[in-house]
């Protein structure tokens, strides 16, 4: 099955947390901090308001308590609006 949305709306795939840190810490499951950055899987047509700014297979940085989590086939996304996604991370 795959996730179109609708509208404004975008679905992104939330990259994994960091296993450790910069200075090579291994942290435990509840010591990661659940990460802002996603790959967009699909996005919708937009409004006749709004133009989509991103496209499929990009890395974007979003807001933190934004979207709704959807478990889909055992995969995990996230729906949110456009203007929800922060950047786009080059």
């Amino acid at each position: 099955m795959k996730l179109n949305p609708l509208s404004d709306r975008v679905v992104l795939k939330q990259l994994e947390a960091e296993e450790k840190t910069k200075s090579g810490i291994i942290l435990a499951d509840s010591a990661k901090e659940k990460p802002q950055e996603a790959c967009v899987i699909a996005v919708g047509p937009g409004t006749k308001d709004v133009t989509m700014q991103v496209k499929a297979g990009q890395k974007v940085v979003y807001s933190k308590y934004a979207g709704t989590n959807v478990k889909l086939d055992d995969e995990e996304y996230i729906i949110v609006k456009q203007d929800d996604i922060l950047a786009i991370v080059e």
